[in-house]
């Protein structure tokens, strides 16, 4: 492979978007709301954390540029597509305690 076939590969996978898991570091918030069991406690847990992981890539990564597949709401987390680089922005958010690349198996 020469350097230029190299540079444009390299170019074309920074732009090449990946199920990114990102979890989020401690929220009292979240673990409060958590503590309530019943089914209006769940939906008002569902309903913050969505808006808080939203609001998150919001605030981080340009409009367009990804697409939220969920929230996991038992572990404060979410399922995001993103690119490499855009996965280096989160890890350096202060809300943030881990990016993960999902791995595929075959």
């Amino acid at each position: 492979m020469t350097n230029g076939s190299y540079s444009l590969k390299a170019a074309m996978g920074d732009r090449q978007k990946h199920l990114h898991f990102v979890f989020m570091n401690y929220d009292p918030e979240y673990e409060r709301l958590q503590s309530d069991r019943t089914k209006r406690g769940a939906r008002e847990v569902e309903t913050y954390l969505s808006k808080k992981h939203d609001d998150l890539l919001v605030k981080k990564l340009e409009p367009g540029t990804y697409d939220k597949t969920c929230s996991l709401f038992i572990v404060d987390a979410f399922a995001v597509q993103i690119t490499d680089a855009q996965a280096n922005v989160l890890r350096s958010a202060k809300e943030v305690r881990v990016v993960e690349k999902n791995q595929e198996f075959t």
